[in-house]
């Protein structure tokens, strides 16, 4: 062997060692994205085989926070849907390091991404949601119990990936949908931890937004928003409250859509519209034929509504189906007959799990002394504050929890973030002022601030004196 083969051997050898004394899967590191600005904390993507048999494997993205990533927590970002994407939504729309270009060639840093105050997973769950996959074609048919087993595997899997995890604190976290996926997820690594005589999840929180909790009581909120922000009249709101039987209510429910019912709830689709998006009724639409032509002559495009691309969804889609992205992330390794979207169109979910009420594995949680967020962006007419800060208060009664932080504003940078209240020291209910369904989308300021709150354990501030998260 000559001396700059030993050289070469030996820097082999030391590269080896490196990566295994750091815990990281050399595969799965992200290099660089297309278009990605230069940044100091490591990416990484790719599958974890939940199923190897069924050739069931889930696809994650994972980024190491901006800063001492040695000494943060690692914090889980589910979306919802059921059925949509936590890599489309989270990561590369609302609390992720980077947002899509205008061009949908590249990308632009996201000043406040999550990663400030936390390492960032997340994984596009069940199987069938964008790059994940089965060879199975039945395993398309899921739900809740199956998506929080697979869920559980993969956090064991992964952390044989990055062991250096295995004792850090853990927080759970996700909006809409996600009030079934966090809760569950969260029953699930509890259950394991009381059998384990071994390793144990050092779970430390879990943090929901607009978060699907319970039918009967999230569905007429609905119709109570689209009454207080003036979007229906008087006589259709109470027509609604009074006609409508919402009492034990579920999905489908032959005898909510009855007439007058069913005639009042079809006059709200006509009189709110197409022209409002459902999920934050200020933000101006994006008009899909527009922006595809721009997209197509590669434009940079500037489409703001309150400081928000009204259009990056599109440019995300775009973005994301480029050959050399998928590349670079490691995936759709199995070349999948369709292209990456949101929302699956594969997915057989089921349709009866979403009228499970949530209630009872929430209180399962904070009983084991695990802090519980509910934070609302108060523009979102899908899954409203109004349902979910009256099931928080239901769930504290349940508990015997005393108002612990009175019903108050909270404040970030000198302004109103939004209101707070908190009962027996665990369990917490907030809004994010002017943010919608995705709250870190619409509000990403206000929603770093709440959540650094929420993994450093600290309360929101209820005065205008500037914090060091301001």
């Amino acid at each position: 062997m000559t001396g700059r083969e030993w050289a070469c051997w030996v820097l082999i050898v030391l590269g080896r060692v490196s990566l295994v004394v750091e815990g990281y899967p050399a595969q799965d590191l992200v290099v660089n994205l297309p278009g990605q600005p230069k940044v100091g904390f490591k990416q990484f993507a790719g599958y974890v085989d939940v199923d190897v048999k069924n050739g069931r494997s889930l696809f994650y993205y994972f980024v190491e926070a901006d800063g001492h990533p040695e000494s943060k927590p690692l914090t889980l970002w589910l979306n919802g849907g059921p059925g949509c994407s936590s890599i489309g939504g989270g990561a590369f729309t609302e609390l992720g390091p980077f947002y899509p270009r205008g061009d949908g060639r590249g990308l632009r840093r996201n000043s406040m991404s999550w990663n400030r105050a936390s390492n960032l997973l997340f994984v596009e769950s069940p199987a069938g949601v964008g790059w994940s996959y089965s060879d199975t074609t039945s395993d398309y048919n899921c739900g809740d119990e199956s998506s929080a087993k697979d869920m559980h595997t993969f956090f064991l899997k992964w952390f044989e990936k990055f062991p250096t995890y295995k004792s850090r604190e853990l927080f759970l976290t996700g909006e809409s949908y996600a009030g079934h996926y966090i809760p569950q997820l969260a029953v699930a690594l509890l259950d394991h931890n009381a059998h384990s005589t071994g390793f144990k999840f050092n779970l430390k929180g879990i943090a929901i937004g607009n978060p699907l909790l319970k039918l009967d009581r999230d569905v007429p909120a609905t119709y109570e928003f689209f009454w207080s922000h003036g979007m229906i009249s008087d006589e259709l709101g109470l027509t609604i409250m009074n006609e409508c039987d919402f009492d034990d209510y579920v999905f489908a429910s032959p005898h909510n859509v009855t007439h007058p019912c069913g005639e009042a709830m079809s006059k709200v689709n006509t009189i709110v519209g197409e022209y409002v998006n459902y999920y934050d009724v200020i933000l101006d639409m994006c008009y899909p034929s527009i922006v595809e032509q721009e997209l197509r002559l590669r434009k940079m495009a500037t489409k703001l509504s309150v400081g928000v691309d009204v259009c990056m969804t599109y440019e995300r889609r775009f973005y994301l189906n480029l050959p050399e992205v998928q590349k670079a992330l490691h995936a759709n390794r199995t070349k999948l007959p369709y292209p990456w979207s949101m929302c699956s169109g594969v997915v057989n979910y089921s349709g009866t799990d979403g009228n499970i009420n949530m209630l009872p594995l929430l209180k399962r949680i904070v009983q084991n002394n695990i802090p519980v967020w509910v934070f609302s962006g108060d523009q979102d007419s899908v899954v409203p504050l109004l349902g979910s800060r009256t099931l928080v208060r239901e769930l504290a009664h349940d508990l015997d929890f005393k108002v612990t932080v009175p019903y108050g504003a909270w404040f970030h940078k000198g302004q109103v973030g939004g209101w707070a209240t908190e009962y027996g020291n665990l369990l917490t209910f907030a809004t994010v002022r002017g943010a919608a369904h995705m709250v870190p989308y619409a509000q990403p300021s206000r929603a770093l601030h709440l959540f650094s709150s929420f993994v450093r354990g600290r309360r929101l501030p209820n005065t205008t004196h500037p914090s060091i998260d301001d």
